[in-house]
Order: C-alpha cells, then structure tokens, then sequence
C-alpha cells in the first residue's frame, strides 16, 4: 500500500514504513502520520518490497523492521542504506544484531515500547541531517554491554583498513578511488554505479569517520592503509 502523499515543505521528512506485521505497521504509521513534518509514502511486509520501494519512492528514511519472510531487514539494510538513511526499528534486543545492522550502515537502532512519539521524531531528523546515531536506551545498552565484554585481544588491529575505519566493502572500494584523486563521476563509472548513489555512500563515509570533507576523509584512509599490522605476541 503506497500513499500518494506528496513532500509538501522543505521540512517534510518522508517516511517508508517496513515491517510484517500488519498490526504494527499499520500503528506505526499512525503514530508517524500524527506529526506534521512526517508524511508515510509507503508501506512494505518484507526485506524485497522495501528494497523495491526505496528504489521508486526514494524516501528520506527507511524505517525497517528485523525478522520479515523473503529478506530480512539485516540483509537488505546495507543495500537501502547506499540509497537513503535507514533507522532499525524492532522487538529484537540481540547485541549481535544491533551491531550487524549498524556495521551494515543503518543510521539508528530502536526498539518497539522504548521510545514516544517526540523521540521517534527526533531520531528521524537526527538521521536525516546526519546528527549522531539515535539509539533506544536497549539497543544502547546492548552496545555497552559487548563492549564490555569485548576480549581485549580481540581490539588490536585487524589487517583491513575497512574493519579498522568500520566501513563496508563497497564504502572502503569508493574510499580507495577517491584516495586515488577520482571524481564522483569518474568513481561512478568504474564502480558501475549511480552518481548519486556514490554521494550517498560517501555521506555515509564522511559520518562513519567524523570528517565534513574529502580531503579529511582521504587522510583518515591513508593513515589507516599505512599503519602498521598488529603484531603476533610473541611466545
């Protein structure tokens, strides 16, 4: 079900809704259509229709739920993410797979009962103007907690300057020919991709390592590509 809603103000935020349970769907998208500045233009039950959808309505965000039949969320969430912001939003609390969905480049991670309607649009604009990652206090304290469980041996360098920058693959492929002195164009077409999807990849970029721009983001990876590997202890 798709609205025909249109973004009307500058201040609009457009939503598509992603979840397979019509009953949750159908009361988030009440609570989202009970602001102003959120207009819902569409809906999904799976991880394939909300790929689909984001293509064709190019929504600022995606809310997308976790556990859907064809395509779950986390398999879909690093595709939508290099089209538009994607906010996790789900019963599921697993640490793991709040970190796989914000390794995957989700922008945020909510849990359904924890936030009101104020923080929902508050996580909404925070991801769309780039603002820090609106966590719910569980998803929050599920990152906290495997921190702290961490294995300090485990924190050493890895040999892949994308794990060490927490990058994706694609995002450590665009990195690597902008270091190179290429245009977005130019990355575009070797990459085979949209230009417009190799901007999107590069905000993504630029928040994943706190830099505004290409020449900062450039420096990040050459340090990271010339720092030395973590050494095994010696026995």
């Amino acid at each position: 079900m798709i609205s025909t809603l249109q973004n009307t103000s500058a201040e609009q935020i457009t939503v598509l809704a992603v979840d397979d349970n019509i009953v949750v769907r159908t009361g988030l998208v009440a609570l989202l259509e009970a602001t102003d500045n959120i207009v819902v233009v569409g809906e999904a039950g799976d991880g394939a229709e909300a790929l689909r959808l984001t293509n064709s309505l190019r929504p600022d965000v995606v809310l997308l739920d976790v556990r859907m039949p064809v395509r779950d969320g986390i398999s879909v969430v690093e595709e939508i993410s290099a089209l538009t912001q994607v906010i996790m939003l789900t019963h599921t609390e697993d640490p793991e797979i709040v970190h796989a969905a914000l390794r995957k480049g989700a922008s945020g991670y909510m849990v359904h009962g924890n936030f009101g309607l104020e923080e929902l649009r508050r996580a909404l604009s925070d991801a769309v103007q780039g603002r820090g990652t609106p966590l719910s206090p569980l998803a929050a304290s599920a990152v906290v907690n495997s921190l702290r469980d961490f294995p300090e041996s485990a924190a050493a360098p890895t040999d892949s300057p994308a794990e060490r920058l927490g990058l994706s693959t694609r995002e450590a492929e665009i990195l690597q020919t902008m270091a190179r002195g290429l245009t977005n164009a130019q990355i575009a077409a070797e990459l085979f991709l949209a230009e417009k999807t190799v901007k999107n990849h590069l905000n993504r970029i630029f928040h994943k390592l706190g830099v505004s721009t290409r020449t900062a983001a450039i420096a990040r990876w050459n340090d990271c590509t010339t720092r030395p590997t973590a050494q095994a202890p010696r026995r």
